[in-house]
């Protein structure tokens, strides 16, 4: 690995005393608080989406809010939990009354990947006005905003998909290419648990646990702190971050806290772990020492 660590020291300072901190675009403007969506939610044409199962969704969501939710934009084949087709992604949004122009706010009750799982969706498919709330509907219920059962009303709507941005995902070559031919300026996440890294993990990966990224309500650590946390393991802005967890759906929550921190040079491994232990002939490292943790309830 790179050692940067006496730049990793300036870099905290810089970002602590608010002076010249600069990133490869801009930085903070996908994640919001509740307090900030409870302010925006009632606009011109913005659309406040439930990101929810479709039972949570029925048992009571927020006043306005439509559903969409994991189930409507992935496929599953070859594997779980994989990106839906761009014509059932424009059919899911147009149910929704969600139109290319649409600004959307995300919320969902699950460690945000569900919202940020859509987001990645959206981004991916060309819809770039989005905002995810931190914390999801328990923020959003802090802050005001009415729970309701009431069947939102939805407006007619087109919506088109435009060209799959490959460059936000990474397929299996890659990762092969990566440990045949490491690049020192590509990086592995695997966003698992440590318990599931001790298993077995993709060789050469790096295990940050998803669930660093958020504190302890769910809500999402700030800007400053998503930083230092991954400038101290060595990844900076320069660098090609490749995330996965077991389908992906962890994954796309650290995509999307990396995003809002600045980071561009962002793929998904969609695949994830379920295509790559698919395949015995894949090497698969596991760790000589391994490190006890309670087991997540989440293995997505």
């Amino acid at each position: 690995m790179k050692i940067r660590s006496v730049v990793i020291f300036l870099l905290i300072i810089l970002i602590f005393t608010g002076c010249g901190f600069k990133t490869s675009g801009e930085k903070g403007t996908e994640i919001i608080s509740g307090k900030e969506a409870a302010v925006i939610i009632g606009g011109d044409n913005i659309i406040l989406i439930d990101a929810r199962s479709s039972m949570d969704y029925k048992k009571g969501h927020l006043l306005n809010a439509v559903n969409v939710s994991r189930a409507d934009i992935i496929a599953n084949a070859p594997y779980s939990n994989m990106l839906c087709s761009p014509e059932q992604f424009e059919m899911v949004m147009e149910k929704n009354g969600i139109s290319n122009t649409s600004s959307i706010v995300i919320y969902d009750s699950n460690k945000n990947m569900d919202s940020a799982r859509l987001w990645w969706t959206l981004k991916i498919y060309g819809h770039d006005n989005i905002k995810v709330v931190s914390g999801g509907m328990n923020a959003l219920v802090k802050a005001g905003v009415t729970v309701s059962t009431a069947v939102q009303k939805i407006d007619n709507s087109v919506f088109k998909a435009s060209e799959l941005k490959s460059e936000m995902l990474a397929y299996k070559k890659e990762i092969k290419d990566q440990i045949n031919t490491p690049d020192i300026n590509t990086v592995i996440i695997d966003t698992r648990s440590l318990e599931e890294y001790n298993e077995g993990t993709i060789p050469g990966s790096i295990l940050l646990d998803y669930i660093g990224n958020n504190f302890a309500d769910q809500t999402y650590k700030p800007v400053s702190q998503i930083q230092i946390r991954y400038l101290e393991e060595d990844i900076d802005y320069n660098d090609t971050i490749i995330m996965f967890c077991k389908t992906s759906i962890r994954g796309a929550q650290t995509y999307l806290a990396l995003y809002n921190a600045g980071y561009r040079n962002l793929k998904l491994y969609d695949g994830a772990w379920v295509e790559w232990s698919a395949n015995p002939a894949n090497p698969v490292f596991k760790s000589e020492t391994k490190v006890f943790q309670i087991k997540s309830s989440d293995n997505s």
